[in-house]
C-alpha cells in the first residue's frame, strides 16, 4: 500500500465506505459531509411525536433507541420518531473524534454513565466497530491519591478495573509492553471494558439501527429555529419548512449546542456556586475548545501490540511533571498529557491515533465549515512533534515516528459547558438537551437513558446528576476547572 499518496480531495476524513464526499457548499458556504453513503432519506414530514435533532452519536443513539423502546413497549412505533441533521451522520465532532471508550473521570458520577453506555457498544460490537481491548492510564506518584479515588468509584458502580501502584505499576506496564519506558511512571489503572472503536464504523452502525427500528431520517435539513409559546416547543424550522412537535424534542447538537440555545430562549451567561460555597457571576454558559489530534503511519515491522500478541489497550499517560523535549533539547511541552489506540480503519493503512490537552479558545467560535474544513482550527504545528516525540519517550519501537507522522489538516472543536461536565436536561417544557461537553462519543449510553426517560416519564438515576440546577445550588462539578476540559 502507498501510504504517502496525496489526500484527492485536500482534505481529511479518510472513510472505508467510499471515496470522500466532496464538502457541499450550502448558500455560498462549505459545509461538513456525512462521513456515511446517504440512502432511504425520508423527507421532513409535517408533523412528528418525537423530534430529534443532530445525527451525532447522541442523536442518533437517542432516535435508535426511542423507536425500539416505543415498538417492543407497544407504546408507539419507531416511524413517530423523526431525526434531522443538516448534512448526515458524524458531519460533526462524532465523524473526527478519535473514538476512545473510557471512563477514566475524576466527576464520579460519570461512571454510572459509562457503564451504561458499554453495555450499548457491547449489545453489538461488529456493527459498531468496537474493539474491547480495554484502557490503561499512567500517572505520576503525586495522583495515585487522584487513582485510588477514581478506581473504588469505578467498582461502585459495577465498572471492572486494576489498581496498581509503584513496582507493581511499572512490572504491570512492562508485562504488557516489554519495551516500555517507565520513568516517573508511578500509577496505572486498568480498565478491562473499555476500548475504542472506529468512529466511522459505529456511525453507520448507528445509522443502521435507525432505519431498522423505522425512525424517519431527515438527511440535508437544517434546523434554523424553533416555534416556541409559553415555554413549549411547538415546531422545529428548518431550511425545508416547518416540523410540528407533538410530544418532545430532543437536542443533540454538539458544537453547535449554544446556537440552538440561544434559539430556545436561554441566557448565555449565568452565575455558578461551588461545593465549597466559592461562587463565579457571569460566567459563559458555553466555551470552545480546540481539539488537539492526529494520525502516525506505523512504520514496517513495527506494531502496536502486547507482549502476547494481542491488540494493545487504549493508552493514556498523564505525567504532569515531565517535560517533554525536541530532538534538539528544546522543551515542546512541560508537562506529558498524551492518549493514544490503534487506528487502522482510521489511518488506511496500520496505524495509530491520539492526542493531547485540546486549547481553550472563549465564547465565540466560528463552526462552519466544521473540523478539517475549518483553516482556523487545525493542530498547531509543534502537534506532531509532540506526539511523536512522547511515543519514542514512552516506547522503544516508537522512537522514529516523527518521519510517519500523517501530514493533512486535523481539526476540531467542541462547546463545554461551565464546569466541563455535560448536562443532561430539560430546557423548554418539553425540549430535552443532551450536551455532552465533548465528551459525547464513548456516552453512547446517554441515548438509551434519555429514550426510557422519553417512553416511561421518570428521570434515570444515572442523568440525574447532570441538570442545570447544580450551578445554581453549588453541586457544580470541579474545583473551579482543569487545565483540561475532560475531567
Amino acid at each position: 500500500m502507498k501510504r504517502d499518496a496525496a489526500n484527492p480531495k485536500g482534505h481529511s476524513q479518510w472513510t472505508p465506505f467510499q471515496d470522500e464526499l466532496e464538502p457541499a457548499n450550502k448558500s455560498g458556504r462549505l459545509a461538513n459531509p456525512s462521513v456515511i453513503p446517504l440512502f432511504d432519506v425520508a423527507a421532513l414530514p409535517d408533523r412528528a411525536r418525537f423530534v430529534v435533532v443532530g445525527a451525532g452519536v447522541h442523536g442518533m443513539s437517542t432516535a435508535w433507541h426511542l423507536a425500539m423502546s416505543l415498538e417492543r413497549s407497544g407504546k408507539g412505533k419507531g416511524s413517530e420518531v423523526v431525526l434531522i441533521d443538516k448534512q448526515g451522520p458524524g458531519a460533526g465532532a462524532t465523524g473526527v473524534a478519535c473514538g476512545c471508550i473510557r471512563n477514566f473521570y475524576m466527576t464520579g458520577p460519570l461512571h454510572a454513565i459509562l457503564r451504561e453506555s458499554v453495555a450499548v457498544w457491547e449489545s453489538d460490537p461488529v456493527n459498531f466497530g468496537f474493539q474491547q481491548v480495554g484502557y490503561i492510564s499512567v500517572g505520576e506518584a503525586n495522583q495515585e491519591a487522584d487513582y485510588v479515588k477514581l478506581h473504588k468509584s469505578q467498582k461502585d458502580n459495577g465498572y471492572a478495573s486494576d489498581l496498581y501502584v509503584g513496582r507493581e505499576a511499572k512490572a504491570f506496564l512492562t508485562s504488557l509492553w516489554p519495551d516500555f519506558k517507565t520513568a516517573n511512571c508511578d500509577v496505572v489503572l486498568h480498565e478491562k471494558p473499555s476500548g475504542y472503536a472506529g468512529t466511522h464504523l459505529a456511525v453507520w452502525g448507528l445509522d443502521q439501527k435507525c432505519r431498522q427500528w423505522g425512525v424517519q431520517r431527515v438527511y440535508g435539513a437544517e434546523v434554523t429555529g424553533y416555534d416556541m409559546a409559553n415555554g413549549t416547543v411547538n415546531g422545529v424550522i428548518t431550511d425545508r419548512g416547518r416540523i410540528g412537535v407533538d410530544e418532545a424534542v430532543v437536542v443533540s447538537a454538539g458544537g453547535w449546542m449554544p446556537i440552538h440555545w440561544d434559539w430556545l430562549g436561554r441566557a448565555s451567561k449565568l452565575d455558578v456556586t461551588y461545593p465549597d460555597g466559592h461562587r463565579e457571576d457571569d460566567m459563559d454558559m458555553w466555551t470552545f475548545w480546540r481539539l488537539l489530534e492526529g494520525e502516525v503511519y506505523l512504520p514496517d515491522g513495527v506494531d502496536f501490540r502486547t507482549a502476547d500478541g494481542r491488540d494493545s489497550p487504549v493508552l493514556h499517560v498523564e505525567l504532569m511533571n515531565t517535560p517533554v523535549l525536541g530532538g534538539d533539547g528544546r522543551e515542546l511541552q512541560d508537562h506529558v498529557y498524551w492518549y493514544t489506540r490503534y487506528a487502522a480503519e482510521r489511518v488506511g493503512a496500520p496505524g495509530l491515533q491520539g492526542g493531547t490537552i485540546p486549547v481553550k479558545l472563549g465564547p465565540e467560535a466560528v463552526l462552519e465549515p466544521y473540523g478539517h474544513l475549518n483553516d482556523r482550527y487545525q493542530a498547531d504545528d509543534w502537534f506532531a512533534d509532540y506526539y511523536c516525540t512522547v511515543a519514542g519517550m514512552l516506547f522503544e519501537r516508537f522512537e522514529t515516528l516523527r518521519g510517519h507522522f500523517k501530514e493533512r489538516r486535523n481539526g476540531g472543536i467542541g462547546a463545554f459547558t461551565p464546569d466541563n461536565v455535560p448536562v443532561f436536561d430539560w430546557v423548554a417544557d418539553n425540549a430535552f438537551m443532551t450536551a455532552d461537553s465533548n465528551h459525547g462519543f464513548k456516552m453512547i449510553g446517554v441515548g438509551k437513558l434519555v429514550a426510557n426517560m422519553l417512553v416511561q416519564g421518570e428521570m434515570p438515576a444515572a442523568l440525574r446528576p447532570f441538570g442545570l440546577e447544580r450551578y445554581r445550588t453549588g453541586a457544580t462539578f470541579g474545583d473551579r476547572n482543569s487545565n483540561c476540559p475532560w475531567v
